[in-house]
């Protein structure tokens, strides 16, 4: 049986936060593959699901939305599943509001800046030493941004307030990858042991295994 729910995605640092709440939230859904390693979706049938073909795209026949962009999915499946907000915050709070500015630092700077460190390091055939440099000390200044953020707050390790919410679950899709880039998030004693703590949640580890391939 099919349900309301359907998330088209792969496993990559993006991917995997649109998964990991949907298991944290306890939801019901069915997971496509789009596999990323064949363009499947710049695929026509994709790109009517998301003009910018890129993954992940979440599908809501109950409300009839249709969306991408993580941040955005992940503000709409608290917005519309977590109403006893158990992973965000109130709207009109102040944590709410520091939640949302958390969120569109991870996808506006720690997403992209890492996801270039990835290409120059990892991918990209020609290994151009500026171009390595430059990213890699950017994704190290930003994660020092978020040790000195998990150090401001006294009310626990979490971004924000006194539990986990959706700005960290948008971090931890890249955290998870660090190692790609040779960097021990423990170097990072405060984002370490926040690390070690969400990777040992259950619905963190099935989501990080979403889809299957």
């Amino acid at each position: 049986m099919s349900h309301a729910l359907k998330l088209y995605s792969f496993p990559t640092p993006n991917g995997v936060k649109v998964s990991i709440f949907l298991e944290l939230l306890g939801l019901k859904y069915d997971a496509q593959a789009v596999d990323i390693r064949t363009n499947e979706q710049k695929q026509d049938w994709f790109v009517k699901l998301n003009p910018n073909g890129r993954i992940p795209t979440l599908v809501d026949s109950s409300t009839g939305v249709t969306i991408s962009q993580t941040g955005a999915i992940l503000q709409y499946l608290a917005d519309t599943y977590d109403k006893e907000h158990k992973w965000s915050y109130p709207q009109g709070t102040p944590e709410y509001y520091k939640q949302l500015e958390y969120l569109i630092f991870q996808v506006a700077e720690n997403g992209p800046i890492q996801g270039q460190a990835n290409h120059f390091v990892v991918f990209a055939q020609e290994k151009i030493p500026y171009a390595i440099n430059r990213y890699l000390t950017d994704v190290k200044r930003i994660y020092g941004v978020y040790e000195d953020i998990l150090g401001r707050n006294d009310k626990g390790l979490y971004l924000v307030g006194d539990h986990y919410s959706i700005a960290d679950i948008a971090l931890f899709g890249w955290a998870n990858s660090l190692s790609k880039l040779d960097i021990d998030i423990h170097t990072w004693p405060k984002l370490g042991k926040w690390f070690d703590a969400l990777s040992e949640i259950p619905g963190v580890q099935k989501g990080l295994k979403v889809p299957t391939l």
